[in-house]
C-alpha cells in the first residue's frame, strides 16, 4: 500500500468528476490513503498535512494494564464506552495478559452506555450490550443522559477518547459517583509539523476550496499550530468567509465551536458520507452567490437555499421573496412597494406585510443585517 508520502496527485487537467477543479486539504493521519483516493476519485486536487501523528494507537501498557487491574478490584454499575477503536485495543491486551475473561465479567454486570454505533459495534462482538446510546453520536450526550441522576455510591468506568476526561470525572464525582478513568491510548500531535504548517498557509491564503477533519483532536492541533506561526486570525477568517470546514460529525465540528468558525458534517459520521456532502456542498458554494454584510458574516444564496456563515438559514416565502429584492442590487434601497409587489400576495397584501416579512429576515440574519431607509424603504447592509 502506498503511504500518504508516496501520494502523487494527477495533473489538474486530467481530473474529472464532481469535485473537478477543487482543492481539498486533508488533516487526517489515520485512514488518510483512503479519504486521499476518496477524494481524488472525485476530481478534487487535495493537500495533505497531518495534524495528529501517524502512530494511531499511542498505548501505554503498563498505564493500561494497571487501569485494567483497578478497574476488576470492585463491581462496576455504569460503563461508559466511548469509541470503538479503544475498546478494540483494551480488549486485546486484556486477552494478551489474562485479563479478558474476568474484564468481560466485570463489565456484563454494568449498565453500558455507549456514544455511538462503532463503539456499539465491538461491544456486541464482544458480548456485551449497551442499555442506551445517543443519536447525536456525541459524548456529551452521554453525559447529559446522566445529569440530574444521584449517582452516590455509583463506580463508574469510563473509557477516555485520546483526550483526558478528568474534567469528566470530576463532574460524575460531584454526582456521588467513584469514577475510574481508563486511558487506551493519547492521540499525539503531529511529529513533524512541516505539512501541517504548510497546510495552515495555503488555509490563510484561502488557496483552498475545504479541509476535512476527522477527529476533534485534529481541530485543536491545526489552530494551535496557527497561533505558533502567527496565523491563527488568518486561519479564522478564511474558515469564516472562502474555506468550508467539513467535518466527519459533531464531535470534530464541535471544536471549532470556540472559534466562532461555521462547519458542515454528514447526518451519519462517516467518512465516505463526509466526502459526499463535499460533493454537493462545493459545487453549490461555487455557484451561489456570496456577499459581505457589514456584521461581519458572509451570506451565501444558490437557489432557495441561504447560508449565514456555512451555516443554512430557512426562510418562508414572504422573507425569501424580500431577501432575493434586496440582493438584486445589493446596498441599494428598495422602497415599500418594490417589496410588496415581490411578496408572494403581491399588490393584495399591504406595507404591513413588508414590515413583518423584513422582521423575520432581521430574525434570522441578525437585526443589523437588513437597514431601515427613513420613508425610502430597506436595503441590505453590506460591507
Amino acid at each position: 500500500m502506498t503511504t500518504p508520502q508516496e501520494i502523487d496527485p494527477a495533473p489538474t487537467a486530467e481530473r474529472a468528476g464532481p469535485l473537478a477543479g477543487f482543492r481539498v486539504g486533508v488533516t487526517a493521519a489515520r485512514k488518510v490513503e483512503e479519504q486521499i483516493s476518496l477524494l481524488e476519485r472525485r476530481g478534487a486536487e487535495v493537500v495533505w498535512g497531518p495534524a495528529l501523528s501517524l502512530e494511531p494507537n499511542l498505548v501505554d501498557a503498563d498505564a493500561l494494564r494497571a487501569a485494567t487491574e483497578r478497574v476488576l478490584a470492585g463491581p462496576v454499575d455504569l460503563f461508559l464506552a466511548t469509541t470503538g477503536v479503544g475498546m478494540k485495543a483494551w480488549f486485546t491486551a486484556a486477552e494478551e495478559w489474562g485479563l479478558y475473561a474476568p474484564l468481560m465479567e466485570a463489565l456484563s454486570g454494568a449498565e453500558i452506555l455507549a456514544r455511538g454505533p462503532k463503539s456499539v459495534g465491538v461491544l456486541r462482538r464482544n458480548g456485551l450490550r449497551e442499555l442506551w446510546a445517543p443519536d447525536s453520536e456525541c459524548f456529551d450526550d452521554v453525559l447529559a443522559h446522566l445529569r440530574g441522576r444521584d449517582l452516590t455510591g455509583r463506580r463508574i468506568v469510563v473509557q477516555e477518547h485520546g483526550q483526558d476526561l478528568s474534567m469528566v470525572a470530576h463532574a460524575l464525582r460531584r454526582q456521588g459517583a467513584d469514577v475510574e478513568t481508563v486511558a487506551i491510548y493519547r492521540v499525539e500531535q503531529a511529529e513533524d509539523p512541516t505539512r501541517l504548517f504548510a497546510l495552515i498557509d495555503r488555509i490563510a491564503d484561502v488557496s483552498l476550496d475545504a479541509v476535512t477533519f476527522t477527529a476533534a483532536p485534529a481541530v485543536a492541533a491545526l489552530m494551535e499550530a496557527a497561533v505558533s506561526v502567527g496565523r491563527r486570525d488568518d486561519v479564522v477568517s478564511a474558515f469564516q468567509s472562502d474555506v468550508l470546514a467539513c467535518c466527519v460529525g459533531p464531535v470534530a465540528a464541535a471544536a471549532f465551536e470556540r472559534w466562532g468558525v461555521p462547519t458542515v458534517y454528514p447526518e451519519r459520521s462517516r467518512l465516505a458520507a463526509m466526502v459526499r456532502l463535499l460533493e454537493t456542498e462545493l459545487p453549490l458554494r461555487q455557484q451561489g452567490l456570496a456577499l459581505s454584510l457589514a456584521t461581519g458574516s458572509t451570506l451565501l444564496l444558490h437557489g432557495d437555499a441561504v447560508l449565514l456563515d456555512g451555516v443554512e438559514v430557512r426562510l418562508s416565502g414572504a422573507p425569501l421573496a424580500v431577501l432575493d429584492a434586496l440582493v438584486t442590487n445589493p446596498g441599494q434601497v428598495v422602497s415599500r412597494a418594490e417589496l410588496l409587489a415581490q411578496l408572494p400576495s403581491g399588490g393584495a397584501g399591504s406595507e404591513h406585510a413588508v414590515e413583518m416579512a423584513v422582521a423575520r429576515l432581521r430574525s434570522a440574519l441578525g437585526t443589523r443585517a437588513v437597514q431601515t431607509v427613513i420613508k425610502r424603504g430597506y436595503r441590505l447592509a453590506v460591507a
